[in-house]
């Protein structure tokens, strides 16, 4: 009679069920795809407005301007900057001048459109109003809506008597709607201008102008010439820059 093996094969046989070797590498994959997917999620989108440090259109580095009309301007086309303090009054008095000539030179690509909105009235009036208005005209840039929301905010400007006065979040807000922007873009730019998202940038244009000897708003240079004074009516201001077109 053969001996019986049923206990040394019980022995060496592998008990049913799961391999805790298995288990424990399993788990660690799943632990470390956990952590990835968390700074995944937690990480600001790079491709959307959310995080970015400069709205679109700076041009000229650091604290440079917003080039409201990149995609029409011309190859040919003289550079136009135009510095301004959303609370000066001498800014809303151009605006109201030449504003209009201003946007269709710009809308038909004659010009280099740049804009710096300065906030050095801020100090002068004691409230924050340049540097909330300018950093909400930036968010408005992020829409396609910058020149559109400039001229709702100098249409709105306090009278002359009243200056310092400023401007009131909901009044920042139904610039926004004035110049068109609505919907999830309306959504963005609150949330932009809410938040404050452009304040540096609103500070390094004000420090840039400084350092570049801007003193009075405003001012406007037409290829680095001071032109301000020769630019006072539509009709000088167009031909100003029919003479400085390559």
């Amino acid at each position: 009679m053969r001996p019986d093996a049923s206990k040394k094969l019980a022995a060496v046989t592998p008990k049913k069920g799961p391999n805790p070797v298995i288990i424990g590498a399993v788990v660690a994959v799943v632990v470390i795809l956990a952590v990835v997917v968390a700074i995944l999620v937690g990480r600001p989108d790079s491709s959307g407005t959310a995080g970015n440090s400069t709205p679109v259109g700076v041009t000229g580095g650091k604290g440079g301007g917003i080039f409201v009309n990149s995609d029409t301007a011309k190859s040919n086309a003289p550079t136009l900057d135009v510095y301004e303090d959303f609370q000066c009054p001498g800014c809303a008095q151009l605006e109201a001048k030449v504003g209009a000539e201003l946007t269709s030179l710009a809308k038909a690509g004659a010009v280099k459109l740049v804009v710096h909105t300065l906030s050095f009235l801020d100090d002068n009036l004691k409230n924050d109003s340049s540097s909330r208005s300018a950093n909400a005209a930036a968010c408005a840039a992020d829409a396609g809506k910058f020149l559109e929301y400039h001229g709702a905010v100098f249409a709105a400007q306090p009278p002359k008597e009243q200056e310092g006065v400023g401007y009131t979040d909901a009044q920042l807000t139904e610039f926004a709607k004035t110049a068109g922007i609505t919907g999830a873009p309306l959504t963005t730019w609150q949330k932009c201008s809410d938040s404050g998202q452009y304040d540096q940038y609103v500070t390094d244009v004000q420090d840039a102008s400084s350092r570049a000897k801007i003193n009075n708003t405003p001012t406007v240079k037409l290829n680095g010439q001071d032109v301000t004074q020769t630019v006072q009516t539509p009709e000088a201001l167009a031909a100003a820059v029919k003479a400085a077109t390559k």
